[in-house]
């Protein structure tokens, strides 16, 4: 049981209160608590007490990016965790010039991505391996499994060879490995028939 909630003026929160602030899951918080993401100590009994001060600072980080339309229903959201901003413009660039009715937000790092995961579970997520903070190995680990992510895809698009991967740590053997640079056709193919199958799904309800 976390401990009773703190006036408004204390400079910490609770776990609990935190994850409500960011509008993502207790393992997302603790998660950023543990990385040194979140200013944080534990009580004697063991309860993390956060830093409202670094929670607010998350969420400003969070309200000075790029916004991104919602998605409408048949829309097929994307989340791409690529801290490359080249390659962040591209993605963007190439897969608005499609024409398909594609949701796209892109974040620089594994906790951005948690947090994103946290407020909208995307249809496809899109992973760089190599990124400061959460790397992608730390992000996939997170999420794959998860039974709230059942029906997202996970994809790692990454220049480390096969290899280095496998010195890294490994990957869950279905979610494929792409090299770089971005495989656009592979991805063009694959989101016209994810697109197919969400409409009809929405057809069949």
């Amino acid at each position: 049981m976390e401990p009773t909630p703190p006036e408004t003026n204390d400079p910490y929160c609770s776990t609990s209160q935190a994850a409500k602030m960011l509008g993502v899951s207790l393992g997302t918080v603790q998660n950023m608590v543990e990385e040194g993401v979140l200013d944080a100590w534990k009580t004697s009994g063991g309860h993390r007490r956060i830093k409202r001060e670094s929670v607010m600072a998350q969420l400003a980080k969070r309200g000075s990016a790029q916004a991104t339309p919602a998605a409408s229903e048949g829309d097929l959201s994307l989340l791409i965790a690529e801290d490359d901003a080249f390659l962040q413009k591209l993605y963007r660039k190439t897969m608005l010039a499609w024409g398909l009715p594609l949701s796209i937000d892109i974040v620089g790092n594994g906790f951005d991505a948690l947090m994103a995961v946290g407020q909208r579970v995307p249809d496809v997520l899109i992973v760089d391996l190599i990124m400061p903070g959460m790397d992608g190995f730390e992000l996939v680990r997170a999420l794959h499994g998860n039974p709230a992510l059942a029906s997202t895809d996970i994809i790692v698009v990454s220049s480390m060879s096969r290899e280095d991967i496998a010195k890294h740590g490994t990957l869950p053997p279905d979610v494929p490995v792409y090299g770089k640079p971005v495989p656009f056709h592979e991805l063009h193919g694959f989101f016209r028939a994810k697109i197919t199958q969400k409409l009809r799904l929405q057809r069949g309800r």
